[in-house]
């Protein structure tokens, strides 16, 4: 296993509410304590109109030994009487405030912010659950009319396939049914990991585990990614 993998941490992303990408503006690390940093596209996103959190104005490191205040308050409340159930919701034995944010994304309805858990080069087994890309775009539903949607059900399995020539990212991979038709794409943040997996030959196994079709198209159908394939 890497030495990556002794500091701990997650990226931010966020979405811009135009164009619907997806940029890593920031890392939250960690270790013997709390970091967090501007990193990769924060420069990218800042052109596109996002702009610095309040709680972090400057790009430098910020370091505190809980986790920061506008990022707790994205989490549920540990006192909450149904707490249990939600811990359970996301695989967790007991209040992990980082684990948390790592199981849930700590998505908010008031803005486009979302924690991601990375795919490191040297990670033996990959598991991950996302919501498809550029839903709205490859089926022409335009965010109201599912019924242009390829006939999708729970459980069914997807096809991964390379985009290379896709103009915006080099690295695209297309989600599929099995007949072939065109769902999306897999999160730019996870693209360039999963197409060198591929590349190399390795097996995986992706499904459909979430469908709603009342979020216009934005995290209508959410999948769960497993390379290598596991057994049945």
């Amino acid at each position: 296993m890497s030495t990556t993998h002794k500091l701990n941490f997650l990226y931010l992303i966020w979405k811009d509410p135009n164009t619907r990408r997806n940029f890593i503006v920031g890392k939250l690390t960690r270790n013997n304590n709390y970091q967090f940093e501007y990193c990769e596209e924060y420069a990218l996103a800042e052109e596109r109109g996002w702009k610095m959190l309040e709680a972090f104005p400057e790009n430098k490191t910020y370091e505190s030994e809980s986790l920061f205040p506008v990022f707790s308050s994205r989490l549920p409340d540990p006192k909450r009487r149904d707490i249990q159930k939600i811990l359970e919701k996301y695989g967790l034995m007991e209040y992990d405030d980082f684990d948390l944010l790592k199981k849930s994304g700590a998505r908010l309805p008031i803005d486009t912010y979302e924690f991601i858990d990375p795919i490191f080069s040297d990670d033996e087994f990959v598991q991950r659950d996302f919501y498809i890309m550029g839903v709205r775009h490859s089926t022409k539903c335009c965010g109201q009319y599912c019924d242009r949607l390829p006939k999708i059900a729970i459980g069914d399995n997807l096809i991964l396939q390379s985009e290379t020539e896709n103009p915006k990212d080099k690295f695209a991979i297309l989600l599929k049914t099995d007949c072939g038709e065109v769902l999306g794409y897999v999160p730019r943040y996870y693209s360039r990991a999963i197409y060198d997996r591929l590349l190399r030959g390795f097996t995986y196994s992706c499904c459909v585990v979430e469908l709603d079709f009342n979020k216009k198209c934005s995290e209508c159908i959410k999948v769960h990614l497993s390379i290598p394939k596991t057994s049945e």
